[in-house]
């Protein structure tokens, strides 16, 4: 006989748990599973406190309204894309002056 574990759906308000207290996770499959699944963040996790810690990094609470990486992952309004798009230091060209540029290298 297969026994199945049940379906649990969790949610976090702060986009991460402590995976030990979880009761799923005490099974020893499940254990193995997930250790392999958030490993790479136990890596990149000691890697950055490493470099924090030889002062080769700095690390700096910054809000929403200046999170640049948003303009690579999220869809954004027109004004908040060009705001964005100004303090990453990039322009946002017509698809006419793109046309032009192309145009004039082939001359």
């Amino acid at each position: 006989i297969r026994h199945r574990l049940p379906k649990s759906t969790l949610k976090y308000l702060n986009g991460s748990f402590d995976i030990s207290k979880e009761p799923l996770i005490r099974d020893f499959g499940i254990q193995k599973t997930l250790y392999s699944r958030s490993k790479h963040i136990d890596i990149r996790h000691h890697f950055i406190r490493e470099q924090v810690e030889n002062v080769v990094v700095e690390l700096y609470f910054v809000t929403t309204d200046y999170q640049l990486a948003d303009i690579f992952t999220k869809a954004l309004p027109r004004e908040r894309f060009e705001f964005l798009l100004s303090r990453l230091g990039m322009k946002s060209m017509t698809l006419k002056t793109l046309k032009r540029l192309q145009e004039g290298e082939e001359e």
